[in-house]
């Protein structure tokens, strides 16, 4: 996080922030991906969700504050009031959390787009990414409770 405010931000909003987005989501869902693998080879599998949704969660947040903030300095009247660093997390967060206070808005069609996507990517890691988290703990843990049921001589021969 320290990051996001040593980062210069004050260029403009152009077509290589909508790819740098982009490429930044792709990212966090190749990252996902990744740790959803790592959660099917820990020991353990929920401990190892916890921290990928630690530090997923906070990077998808800021790459879309980072690109608030980018389109404030483009045009200003694109949000209801200028967007420091604070206040561009700040509406990030409300976006993601679905709270949306109301105090700061994104009045431009652009900025509505951009919140829009951020929307859905929000649902899509909450929804999708989380459900699949939990599935490959669940399915380590029964792995796991199998293998350890096999070499205890309690599991039945030739039972599926």
């Amino acid at each position: 996080m320290a990051g996001y405010f040593l980062l210069p931000l004050d260029s403009a909003f152009t077509a290589t922030t909508v790819v740098g987005l982009v490429g930044g989501i792709a990212v966090v869902a190749l990252f996902l991906a990744w740790q959803i693998r790592q959660i099917t080879r820990s020991p353990f599998p929920g401990l190892r969700a916890i921290e990928a949704l630690a530090v997923t969660v906070p990077l998808a947040v800021l790459m879309f504050a980072t690109a608030y903030c980018l389109m404030d300095n483009s045009a200003p009247d694109n949000f209801s009031e200028g967007l420091s660093r604070t206040d561009g997390m700040y509406f990030s967060m409300t976006v993601f959390s679905t709270v949306g206070f109301g105090d700061i808005t994104a009045r431009s069609q652009p900025a509505r787009l951009l919140a829009t996507v951020q929307m859905t990517v929000n649902l899509l890691l909450i929804g999708v990414a989380a459900r699949l988290m939990v599935h490959a703990v669940q399915e380590t843990r029964h792995k796991r409770d199998r293998t350890a049921a096999e070499g205890d001589g309690s599991a039945v021969p030739g039972a599926p």
